[in-house]
């Protein structure tokens, strides 16, 4: 199992921007569904929430090493 990230508010907005992410998902396969081409912006935001949450992972992760370096 791969060691899980320490807390703090990198974790948390990691969190956030993943739950946005898979609802943003959820919500472009149901637009998409129905016949709607508004799926395209949610794609798009679920694209965008994706990036930010790697972006906030790797933050997390290089955050205890920011602080045993100095």
């Amino acid at each position: 199992m791969p060691p899980s990230l320490p807390p703090g508010p990198a974790r948390r907005f990691a969190v956030y921007a993943l739950v946005v992410c898979l609802l943003a998902v959820t919500a472009a396969a149901v637009s998409f569904s129905r016949g709607n081409w508004l799926g395209v912006v949610w794609l798009l935001m679920a694209g965008l929430s994706s990036n930010m949450t790697w972006y906030y992972v790797r933050k997390a992760r290089q955050e205890p090493r920011a602080v045993t370096s100095r």
